[in-house]
């Protein structure tokens, strides 16, 4: 029971002597948050996602992105990829048969170029 009431007196503590320091360092702070580059939140959560829509002609790298592999990987983890992907994806089970034609071409340029 009093080890609880030592955490909550570090905790305020710790906010005190935090609040303490960003009044006394106020200008400084601003100085430097002037310098930093903007960020919306939008970029922070979607980072890991692409921009834009598709190629004109799909290209070798957009095909990996699609399928979430490297441009060089071997055929049987392509395929493996592919199967994961078109799961999620399939028309069958309320996925996009546009995403599913992109995926089956991104598949079909990443194997036809191996061979």
């Amino acid at each position: 029971m009093s080890s609880g009431f030592i955490l909550a007196a570090m905790g305020l503590a710790a906010a005190g002597y935090g609040g303490r320091y960003l009044l006394r360092n106020k200008q400084n702070l601003t100085k430097i948050y002037g310098i930093l580059p903007k960020t919306s939140m939008e970029d922070f959560f979607f980072s890991k996602y692409e921009r834009g829509g598709f190629e004109q002609k799909m290209s070798r790298t957009e095909a990996a992105k699609i399928l979430g592999v490297r441009p060089s990987t071997k055929i049987d983890k392509v395929k493996l990829a592919y199967k994961k992907v078109m799961i999620a994806n399939h028309p069958d089970r309320g996925g996009s048969p546009y995403l599913a034609s992109k995926i089956n071409e991104a598949k079909d340029l990443l194997e036809e170029q191996r061979h």
